[in-house]
């Protein structure tokens, strides 16, 4: 008997230490209807993406499940129909963000069918480690390419929808952007070295261009960015090998959130009433974040100049310019 009792007590203590700090990581509250309003969705078959669809769905928005796998985004659609009592409005499309020219068809294909949008949520990203350069379909640094260009230029494609509905935009960076930084001669990440953090480096440019854009569509719509925690999810799939798995097990069981948990700040950002008169600003745990790092305005709005000219400089050369 007294043997069980060292083995039951600190697991209690363990079990007790892990709800508390569940209780400090937030809760989106709100009970905002979504009737019929329109959202997309990047990133939206799995993770955090799938749990926003699901709760945004059960709110009778009409969403749009932006996936680079098409069939993985009817699967997803199934997944969301057999979990809500209702019947929600899925609409499955492929969206490739290491492709410039996926994003153009996937915002004419929209553009054809809605004239405005109501909320965008870009959450799809990739990571990749550093021991190799990898790179999208039009020669951009992944992490760059896909978690900031693809945003950005799947943004800028909407942006007369999204003003037309007086768009949230929600721009989902980490935490990790803190440990990131912008090297505007050469944001394609040539010049590399071991320590440089591609995958933080984009996070940083997520929380830049959200504020960029914020100011430059003030009165219009609103934007914001956001950090959803250390979330179990496949986005390290690439860079975690099965062993490192039992190496972070103590660690994650106190700071790891599901994607459930992961998707309440999203959610908060794109629903909550109280942030209407709100934009540009950063969010964790369902408030505002106080980020370590410093940010200058100058810089987000060279990092947008320059974003903007790398794609025209591939659309360019695909004969597609000022697309």
């Amino acid at each position: 008997m007294y043997h069980l009792v060292y083995y039951v007590v600190p697991v209690v203590v363990l079990i007790v230490v892990r709800k508390y700090r569940e209780s400090k990581w937030g809760i989106c509250k709100n009970k905002v209807k979504l009737d019929k309003k329109l959202v997309i969705v990047t990133g939206a078959n799995s993770g955090i993406g799938l749990q926003v669809v699901k709760e945004l769905a059960a709110r009778n928005a009409h969403v749009i499940l932006a996936c680079r796998n098409l069939e993985k985004a009817r699967e997803a659609c199934i997944y969301v129909n057999q979990k809500l009592s209702a019947d929600p409005v899925l609409i499955p499309m492929e969206l490739d963000l290491a492709s410039l020219s996926s994003i153009k068809k996937f915002s004419d294909e929209v553009k054809k069918q809605f004239p405005k949008i109501n909320i965008l949520i870009n959450n799809a990203g990739v990571s990749f480690p550093n021991t190799k350069r990898v790179e999208t379909e039009d020669g951009f640094e992944i992490h760059f390419g896909v978690n900031h260009l693809g945003h950005f230029y799947l943004t800028n494609l909407l942006l007369d929808e999204l003003i037309a509905g007086h768009a949230r935009v929600v721009v989902l960076s980490s935490s990790l952007h803190e440990k990131g930084e912008i090297n505007l001669d050469d944001l394609n990440g040539i010049s590399t070295t071991k320590k440089t953090n591609l995958y933080a480096n984009s996070k940083l440019a997520n929380i830049y261009f959200a504020q960029e854009l914020a100011q430059r569509t003030k009165g219009k719509m609103n934007v914001y960015a956001c950090c959803p925690g250390w979330v179990y999810t496949n986005l390290f799939r690439h860079s975690i090998k099965w062993y490192h798995y039992f190496l972070i097990l103590p660690v994650a069981f106190f700071f790891m959130r599901s994607p459930k948990q992961g998707a309440q700040t999203p959610l908060y950002c794109a629903t909550e009433p109280e942030l209407e008169k709100e934009t540009g600003l950063l969010y964790r745990d369902c408030q505002h974040y106080n980020s370590r790092a410093i940010f200058y305005s100058n810089i987000a709005t060279q990092l947008w100049e320059k974003s903007d000219q790398m794609i025209q400089d591939v659309l360019k050369k695909h004969g597609d310019g000022d697309s």
